[in-house]
């Protein structure tokens, strides 16, 4: 068969996939757009006012708000905390688990299991609990009773983003400890052979050899951090103080459903979704131009 053939086969296998991605995915993403053109609130909802075509409006509205640019800072500099974070500690983790007895490691994978397994309602409550001013856990063994963690901005963020590491290391630990556990034993006893360190047999074997299950867990938790709504919304009552505290996802929320704006919202789901997928795309393109096979 040739390569066109094996193609179209290809092609042929994929196509129901593609159907339903495209009726969940394609569909809504065409409404969000098509919302994001209109002076679409709360009377066009209910039938009290005609709708009206604002071509690019909001978006020139959008861009034009400085409250925007602050809070996009904000996601991206929380998104970018959070996905370090969760790297490293799922790292550090899925090591420690291949060097550990079974039953510890056994012990730590139940734990992971049930914070990733934890709904993000509960899990941001719990913290709160444990966080509280007057009665919670932390403060107390700190000895830093009446300090409250969610009224300062930097404190608040500080966190919510610990919370949302909590409840997304446990995806990058089991990922990367299968990838660990994938690599054969003589890789790393020739590695061994050849008088490498840890250190260095890590960097130059490991993890080349894990580059890719890598590049999935980066753009996943890229994807999830960006978007994060319950926890900040749960743990800062609403985007914090003033809104100071405010992620684009909380305030796309805000301006859709509590300033009946849903033109306006969807705008911002529209510049949410084209961010994502520049991000996306660009360490897709930096990767393939270092040689990376994807």
């Amino acid at each position: 068969m040739t390569a066109k053939g094996q193609g179209r086969t290809a092609f042929a296998y994929l196509a129901p996939a593609l159907l339903v991605l495209g009726g969940l995915l394609a569909y809504p993403i065409y409404q969000l757009v098509l919302i994001s053109l209109f002076d679409y609130g709360q009377e066009q909802v209910s039938g009290g006012a005609p709708l009206e075509f604002l071509g690019l409006g909001n978006y020139q509205k959008l861009l034009g708000d400085q409250q925007f640019w602050t809070v996009l800072g904000q996601t991206v500099g929380f998104a970018a905390v959070c996905v370090v974070g969760t790297l490293l500690v799922g790292a550090f983790l899925a090591i420690l688990a291949t060097r550990v007895r079974t039953w510890v490691r056994m012990t730590l994978f139940l734990a992971a299991l049930g914070a990733w397994s934890t709904p993000a309602v509960a899990g941001s409550t719990i913290w709160l609990f444990l966080f509280d001013a007057n009665f919670g856990f932390v403060n107390e063994v700190l000895g830093i009773q009446g300090f409250s963690w969610t009224f300062d901005k930097w404190t608040a963020f500080g966190l919510v983003a610990a919370q949302v590491i909590w409840c997304s290391f446990p995806f990058v630990m089991v990922t990367l400890y299968a990838g660990i556990k994938a690599i054969p034993g003589e890789v790393l006893e020739a590695a061994a052979l050849d008088g490498a360190s840890a250190f260095r047999t890590a960097w130059s074997v490991i993890l080349p050899l894990l580059r890719p299950i890598i590049l999935v867990v980066t753009i996943q938790s890229i994807i999830w951090d960006f978007k994060v709504f319950t926890q900040i919304y749960v743990m800062t009552n609403g985007g914090g103080i003033a809104g100071r505290n405010l992620v684009l996802n909380v305030y796309a929320y805000q301006q859709a459903f509590a300033a009946s704006e849903y033109g306006l919202g969807a705008a911002i789901g529209v510049v949410m979704t084209v961010l994502l997928l520049g991000i996306t795309m660009f360490y897709l393109r930096a990767l393939k131009r270092s040689g990376e096979v994807l």
